[in-house]
């Protein structure tokens, strides 16, 4: 018995969904670490306020939050704003094309 041509199909959009859910699964840890280490940043922010100076490892520290914050900011806005993940390709493209400009000249 020969196997069902939509088989096939059926199976892909299965490895799809199952890839789909693992990067979404992937990316909810990550965000909730990076959250986790933001009480460490607050206290750090604090500092000057209750009398105290910032040394050099806090400001390494805080700078390396900020950074890590940094680079979540565009993927949190990617999840938050509603239609954003269709217009996220043309965001690419027109940042590519950016860069290549700015290359050339």
């Amino acid at each position: 018995m020969a196997p069902r041509p939509s088989a096939g199909v059926i199976g892909a959009i299965k490895r799809l969904g199952t890839s789909l859910w693992m990067l979404q699964e992937r990316e909810r840890f990550r965000l909730r670490a990076e959250i986790q280490r933001v009480p460490g940043l607050l206290v750090l922010l604090m500092k000057p306020r209750n009398g105290l100076r910032w040394s050099n490892e806090d400001r390494a520290e805080m700078k390396a939050h900020l950074q890590r914050m940094g680079r979540l900011g565009l993927y949190l806005t990617v999840l938050a704003v509603p239609g954003t993940s269709l217009t996220l390709p043309l965001l690419a493209w027109w940042l590519d094309r950016r860069r290549r400009k700015r290359l050339t000249l």
